[in-house]
């Protein structure tokens, strides 16, 4: 079916180059703007200077002069007196024909040039310049009867200019046969070919692979490293829930006996990054029988009924090679949630999730294919595609644990050379909250960094500025900072590793550093002490009082503040805002959720769309959250205002300190 649709576009593109041909051979001898008139006034204004004329096709191919004026500075020295006295005749005759040359020219001024005493004469001097015209004549006949007597008439008055003139017969009898061929029949027959070649694409159901109609989806071929069960660490249940339809694809009658009936769809959610398109890889490589994948974005265009078009091709490639598996990536560019905001519901959107709807259980039952779908935004998609017997099971692919990153990172490390002072677990345990798609990024840094720097193996300490570069950014150490604003930034950070240190429920101080980096001057960072699920409200609570601890702390020692907090205001506040919108941690509002994105509700309402009375008290619910956590960092910096003094100056020497640097310092006396 390519091949044939691959036929058609060479074709089309031949018949649009013949008739491109055609124009050029029989079109191209005519000009844009010349006037059979205009042709003649060359002739009667003795401008022609010869031309070649074509008998059989009236090509004409003419010559003309034209006239371009431009002035000419003569210099004229009066004679000397002694020389006119010693040689009369010669300069007598000199005088005569300069102004015998004088009086035949045209002269536009004359002036004399007193510094040089000489006559300036600026006479006008038209020059000849020829130039070629191509012209098709409509009728040879009438043009040599008009040129006749013009053509007589220059070469009597300029015998010695005559008009030189060509004829060439070029067109036989054979030649118009093939210009009668060419212009008429050749035309007529290369469309009744391309009415005949359409009209069998049509007769074999398969127009609809010129338009674009046809499914994009790849069937997985098994070509270079195969990805298995083996490749994907961490994710045991999630791997179990797959294997049981590969199981049942590889023995199907251990299920038909005792009557249970294997998902039609299995949808995997979870966050970006988390493996759930690996796993799909995984199941590519294990399964024995036909895999096709595609993304849900190629079923959408612009166009009315193609995404439909490609559902329909989708499952019918799938009916043809059952058993089969169906892969939809990123599912809810086609599936989400039809709202009501198109008209009849017959946009293109709808119509693609309607059809994709019918294809997995509609009338007809189409056994032996089972879909598999990924999305990180399981909530927006349509209730009709997660219903069972479209959908029957979902599994959740989420963060791994710490013993999950250690898997993945061994996973990640096999074609890498690693020292032996690298440690997974304490790697591990220091990124929590990455996916395996961090992971997988943060050792390829770490092996940029060492090749970089020669090394032979990677080290930990390569690890860790991989783990700063992926978390933060890239430190600039050759951007000039003012010691102002150094000072200013060892003081902002100062206050929220302090603040950090002194609150019980926040996180562990890893590091603290003025060097620029990424966007930001300086950075403290802060590794959880375990995989938390869950949050309490002193834990939020105090993450906002880290937050301000940059800025109270540039209030309380230089008196001022600065810019350098807006990105800490704003999580702070966003912070703030889902205490007591979402997660019901206000007293006052009580245990109700008050934002609607939260809730699921979506279209055209505000996300707060709430009386003014409530608005006026979230807003009031925040700020008494925000000045409650300002006034805790204002106590924990003053009562360790030593010490936030101590960490401000060794900032300031060595620019940055780790982890076991700051707990020494902490717990210094």
């Amino acid at each position: 079916m390519k091949k044939k649709s691959n036929d058609l576009v060479i074709y089309l593109l031949f018949v649009l180059g013949v008739f491109s041909l055609l124009f050029l051979i029989f079109n191209g001898g005519e000009k844009k703007s010349i006037k059979y008139y205009q042709i003649i006034d060359y002739f009667k204004n003795d401008q022609v200077y010869g031309y070649d004329l074509k008998l059989g096709s009236g090509d004409l191919s003419l010559v003309i002069k034209e006239k371009q004026e431009k002035t000419e500075k003569v210099l004229y020295e009066e004679p000397d007196a002694k020389l006119m006295f010693a040689k009369p005749d010669v300069v007598l005759t000199q005088q005569k024909l300069f102004l015998l040359d004088l009086c035949r020219s045209q002269i536009s001024s004359i002036y004399r040039d007193f510094e040089s005493n000489k006559l300036v004469i600026n006479k006008v001097v038209t020059p000849a310049v020829f130039r070629r015209i191509n012209y098709k004549l409509p009728n040879i006949e009438i043009f040599l009867f008009d040129i006749k007597d013009y053509v007589k008439e220059h070469n009597t008055k300029f015998p010695e200019q005559t008009i030189r003139i060509d004829y060439k017969r070029t067109t036989t009898s054979m030649g118009i046969l093939l210009q009668f061929l060419f212009n008429s029949i050749l035309p007529i027959v290369v469309l009744i070919i391309g009415w005949v070649f359409i009209s069998k694409y049509v007769s074999k159901g398969s127009m609809h692979d010129i338009g674009g109609f046809k499914s994009k989806a790849i069937r997985y071929m098994d070509k270079g490293p195969k990805v298995t069960f083996e490749d994907v660490a961490a994710l045991l249940e999630e791997k179990a829930e797959l294997q049981d339809v590969l199981e049942f694809l590889k023995n199907p009658n251990k299920f038909d006996e005792i009557g249970a009936r294997i998902p039609t769809g299995i949808l995997m959610v979870g966050p970006p990054g988390t493996g759930k398109t690996l796993l799909a890889k995984a199941l590519a490589g294990e399964a024995d029988v036909p895999f096709f994948f595609i993304s849900g974005s190629a079923f959408v265009e612009m166009f009315v009924g193609v995404g439909a078009s490609r559902v329909r091709d989708l499952f019918e490639q799938a009916k043809k090679n059952s058993p089969c598996i169906v892969f939809i990536d990123e599912i809810d560019a086609v599936g989400k949630r039809r709202d009501g905001e198109s008209f009849g519901g017959n946009d293109e959107r709808n119509q693609t999730l309607n059809q994709l709807l019918v294809e997995m259980d509609g009338f007809t039952k189409n056994s032996g294919i089972i879909v598999i779908a990924a999305t990180n935004m399981a909530d927006s998609l349509d209730k009709a595609l997660l219903r069972p017997g479209r959908f029957d099971r979902q599994v959740y692919v989420g963060y791994p644990d710490i013993k999950g990153r250690e898997e993945i990172l061994k996973v990640h490390a096999r074609d890498k050379a690693i020292a032996p002072d690298v440690d997974f677990e304490t790697v591990a345990k220091a990124t929590i909250g990455f996916t395996g798609a961090d992971l997988a990024g943060l050792m390829n840094e770490a092996a940029l960094i060492a090749a970089k720097n020669g090394k032979k193996a990677i080290r930990s300490e390569d690890i860790d500025t991989a783990a700063i570069k992926v978390m933060v950014g890239t430190e600039k150490k050759s951007k000039i900072v003012t010691e102002e604003n150094k000072r200013s930034t060892a003081y902002h950070e100062s206050g929220h590793a302090i603040c950090a240190y002194y609150c019980e429920n926040y996180d562990d101080v890893n590091m603290v550093s003025i060097i620029p980096t990424g966007p930001a001057g300086g950075f403290t960072l802060s590794m959880p002490k375990e995989d938390d699920m869950y949050k309490t409200d002193k834990a939020m609570f105090e993450s906002i009082v880290v937050s301000m601890g940059g800025r109270v702390a540039e209030k309380l020692m230089l008196d001022e503040v600065s810019t350098g907090a807006s990105a800490d205001m704003r999580s702070a506040t966003l912070e703030a805002r889902k205490m007591v919108t979402i997660y019901g941690f206000s007293d006052e509002l009580g245990n109700v959720v008050y934002d609607n994105s939260a809730l699921g509700i979506s279209g055209y309402l505000d996300p707060l769309s709430h009386a003014e009375e409530v608005r006026a008290k979230i807003d009031s619910q925040i700020k008494k959250i925000m000045d409650r956590a300002y006034d805790k960092a204002v106590e924990i910096l003053i009562k360790h205002k030593d010490k936030l003094e101590k960490l401000t100056k060794y900032l300031l020497e060595h620019e940055k300190i780790d982890a076991v640097g700051f707990e020494q310092m902490m717990k210094a006396n």
